[in-house]
């Protein structure tokens, strides 16, 4: 939540102003009022899909430029950042009736579409310098200072020399472009943040106030706390789960870390590995179904596929990744003798789930319906409303009997259910404000009321880093449509990729990595797909693939050091160097700068291509083995501690198994069956002695 997120440095985005008085309450109602707006798109669709598009960037805006100040020095300042000064009022109510001008003048820019009038160009300039702005203040100087070399090719392109240069666009079609059409700022990404992303990051702050983060914690340290190195595999399983519903790496070290990081810690973990452990199994939120990080709904609607299809290719790698991180921890505690949390000390898990498993239904509803065909607006929807009903269920439960609770309670599940499936939402609603209608004249029950309106704001403050960044990047994908730039850097991709696969694919990780270190992973997704995933796709990548390819390395940007969001967030935890963290947290992470290279080459791995169960099971072992040894190489430890001609021999084992040239595969199995043999006969000897 945006108000609790303090050290500007470590974020996604600058520091807000902690407001009170009348300020907060401004804010909370233009959040309200954002929430509603996105609720009733999303139910019954009453505006053009550009209207829709504007009105949601506005919000964005208005929103924004009241919260956050121009200089993050001024939200450190005890006496400017409890209000707002006038000019930055200004510019909020400038934001919102600009975004009313495609509402209003719909029909007149239809017929006049591709010949702006003096007063579009203005509005579009306007609106465009303020759509900068608030992403500055967001997400700092690194986005925008992107967006504006893109800009000003667009404008001043054609002096380029030639193999750079287009032929020139007046500053009325650049404008035309960005700001009158889908192309620019409007375009398929704001539309996804508009409809699909907004309904999740709602769905992930509903679930949160609901209790599941505690619900998650209390399970995690039931199953592995005990065990070898269990307060870090309750880091693993805790932040895997909470990235399936929110889908933001640093906003999971935020929240899951502050339990997290210092049980390790207290338990012998070094900083720089529990901050490194958090960082890793946070970031795998944005490669864990259900939501991943947004990027798969903006994938689904650029490749126009089912959305089952992303979750589909998604599944394995992701487990896979977590099992790295799992393992990892697991040899690290054994290499350091650390042992798990005394028992008595834990809580029951299958208690906690008994007690609070009510809250996984909405959870499961929105995989089941996103796996039975159901649109993600449609699944969304129904998860939110369960969400909804739940919140205000577990309100009802402390003020009535058990037994009558329970009544009442399943009687809603049931009636919402079956009611959203055969009448849609209206009948839903109808439920929804009967509850309300409890609550309101039940004692406490207010408390309930105040619990979904927080769920509303902070999913309204939670969706501006990602839906400025969706209409920032807009900008990027406008020029390069307009000026057909990205053909030329896909050309070059293509021309590496005639010589060889691998050479292409190692230009597209390290331009994701680059520009990674500056931006988060939507734009950098976006830009990439927009210029490599096209090549990759020309040179026999399969489409899903090569998207994904782009996908993945867009995010372990988020690990690699300099920038490291993730391996930041949590040195502030740890209180480490960002740069150690962000280094071991590469190591923990290895499969994610692997897997990518092994799908291209090897399809089934993200059941792609012309897959069967056998050949999945291969590529899934390979890929397994490979992950054990280079853990234990990395770690120095397996049984007992390995030898250094033992840990050289694993890499060796493990890049074989990657590596795809005639016999690698069986060369690297017979050098693990080799190596395993001689370290266990080793580790008995030791044990006898």
């Amino acid at each position: 939540m945006a108000e609790h997120i303090a050290p500007d440095e470590v974020t996604e985005h600058g520091l807000p102003r902690h407001l009170v008085g009348f300020w907060l309450k401004l804010v909370t109602a233009l959040a309200l009022a954002f929430s509603t707006f996105q609720l009733v798109i999303a139910a019954y669709a009453p505006l053009s899909s550009l209207v829709t598009r504007s009105f949601h960037v506005g919000f964005l805006l208005a929103i924004t430029l009241l919260l956050y100040p121009r200089a993050v020095e001024h939200a450190k300042n005890p006496r400017k950042n409890t209000w707002v000064p006038w000019y930055d009022v200004l510019l909020a109510a400038l934001a919102l009736c600009l975004a009313l001008y495609h509402w209003v003048y719909q029909a007149d820019l239809i017929q006049r579409s591709g010949d702006p009038s003096r007063i579009d160009i203005t509005v579009g300039t306007i609106f465009v310098v303020l759509v900068f702005e608030a992403t500055r203040r967001v997400m700092g100087w690194a986005l925008p200072v992107m967006c504006a070399v893109f800009l000003a090719y667009g404008l001043w392109g054609q002096y380029l020399p030639n193999f750079l240069a287009h032929r020139g666009y007046d500053y009325a079609q650049i404008i035309d472009t960005l700001f009158l059409s889908t192309e620019g700022i409007f375009g398929v990404p704001t539309f996804v943040s508009a409809t699909y992303i907004f309904l999740f990051i709602l769905f992930g702050a509903f679930l949160e106030h609901a209790g599941m983060i505690r619900l998650f914690n209390a399970v995690a340290l039931g199953l592995v706390g005990h065990t070898q190195g269990g307060p870090a595999k309750v880091a693993v399983i805790s932040s895997g789960l909470m990235g399936t519903i929110s889908g933001s790496g640093v906003a999971n070290v935020l929240t899951v870390g502050q339990f997290t990081i210092p049980l390790m810690m207290r338990y012998g973990y070094s900083p720089v590995f529990a901050g490194a452990v958090e960082a890793t199994a946070s970031m795998g939120g944005q490669i864990m179904p259900p939501v991943m990080g947004a990027v798969a709904f903006i994938m689904a609607e650029t490749l126009n596929v089912p959305y089952s299809e992303i979750v589909k290719a998604a599944i394995i790698p992701a487990l896979l990744y977590y099992f790295t991180a799992f393992w990892m921890v697991h040899l690290e505690a054994g290499a350091k003798g650390l042992r798990g949390i005394p028992k008595d000390e834990l809580p029951n898990p299958w208690r906690a789930l008994k007690e609070n498993w009510h809250l996984v239904l909405p959870l499961a509803a929105l995989v089941g319906m996103l796996f039975h065909g159901f649109t993600p607006m449609f699944a969304g929807m129904m998860g939110l409303s369960l969400t909804a009903i739940l919140i205000l269920g577990a309100g009802l439960a402390a003020r009535i009997s058990g037994t009558a609770f329970r009544y009442v309670f399943w009687i809603s599940i049931g009636l919402a259910a079956s009611l959203f499936l055969k009448w849609g939402i209206d009948a839903v609603l109808v439920v929804i404000a009967a509850l309300v209608s409890v609550s309101v004249f039940v004692k406490g029950g207010r408390h309930t009321l105040h619990l979904l309106k927080m769920s509303l704001v902070d999913g309204a403050k939670q969706a501006l880093p990602v839906g400025l960044a969706c209409a920032v990047v807009g900008v990027i994908v406008g020029i390069l449509s307009l000026t057909g730039a990205a053909s030329t850097f896909a050309a070059w991709i293509m021309a590496a990729g005639e010589k060889s696969l691998f050479l292409s694919l190692l230009l597209t990780m390290i331009i994701c990595i680059v520009l990674g270190t500056g931006i988060p992973t939507i734009p950098n997704y976006i830009i990439t797909a927009a210029i490599a995933a096209p090549a990759l796709a020309k040179l026999g990548v399969p489409l899903i693939i090569s998207h994904m390819f782009t996908f993945y390395f867009g995010i372990m940007a988020d690990l690699t050091p300099p920038v490291a969001l993730a391996a930041l967030a949590a040195s502030s935890i740890a209180k480490a160097s960002h740069d150690a963290i962000g280094w071991k947290a590469t190591q923990i992470a290895i499969v994610g700068f692997v897997v990518p290279y092994m799908a291209v080459y090897e399809p089934s791995l993200m059941l792609q291509g012309e897959w069967t169960v056998f050949t999945v099971t291969i590529a899934v072992a390979k890929a397994v083995l490979a992950v054990m040894l280079w853990a234990s190489a990395v770690t120095g430890f397996w049984k007992i501690a390995m030898t250094w001609p033992e840990r050289i021999t694993a890499i060796v084992a493990a890049c074989l198994l990657v590596a795809y040239f005639p016999w690698s595969d069986e060369i690297g199995i017979a050098l693990a069956v080799a190596l395993t043999a001689r370290h266990w006969a080793r580790a008995r000897r030791k044990t006898q002695q």
